[in-house]
């Protein structure tokens, strides 16, 4: 099980295309509605997520990922959920992607020392203790990161790789949905 936490502000392409990408490639992904079960993102797009914060669950859980915009990152940084997943993600060596402003929560717990992240401009100094590399996506251990909305397909086909370990189906994944570079 994934889970894409949604909380009001997010930005949808950061969230939907990695959704999107890992649903084709045959994962069992889950949003979840954090402060709901429908949430707004930062272009005013309602969704109506999967689950809420409150029904999800550890058992099961394989990865968490974690989109950016404004104000959703401040919003999922907040939420208690939120950080309680983080912490059972990090302890249990689950796959861990954050994208555009969200690096900063991981930054801010100081999951990110010691480690290669990128986010969008401007967050850099809140990725505490970790090496900046403005390239689209980053994968250090099973941190991935990614700097924007722009780089939502490439955060997602990363994402894929890392989770099921078979970066080939990926890359035919990427290939038959005509993505290029």
């Amino acid at each position: 099980m994934i889970y894409v936490f949604l909380a009001d502000g997010f930005e949808e392409c950061e969230a939907l295309a990695p959704v999107d990408i890992l649903r084709r490639g045959g994962l069992d992904v889950k949003t979840v509605g954090v402060g709901g079960k429908t949430v707004s993102g930062s272009h005013g797009i309602p969704v109506v997520c999967d689950i809420t914060e409150d029904e999800a669950v550890t058992d099961g859980l394989e990865a968490i990922v974690l989109p950016g915009g404004m104000p959703g990152t401040l919003n999922l940084e907040k939420s208690n959920s939120v950080q309680r997943f983080i912490d059972f993600a990090v302890q249990n060596g689950l796959i861990i992607g954050a994208i555009c402003a969200a690096p900063s929560i991981l930054g801010h717990k100081g999951l990110l020392r010691g480690k290669k992240a990128t986010c969008f401009p401007g967050f850099e100094k809140d990725l505490v203790g970790a090496e900046f590399s403005d390239v689209a996506v980053i994968r250090d251990g099973n941190v991935i990161t990614a700097f924007g909305a722009g780089a939502a397909f490439d955060f997602g086909f990363e994402l894929l790789a890392a989770i099921t370990g078979d970066k080939a189906s990926a890359d035919r994944l990427s290939k038959a949905m005509k993505y290029k570079k």
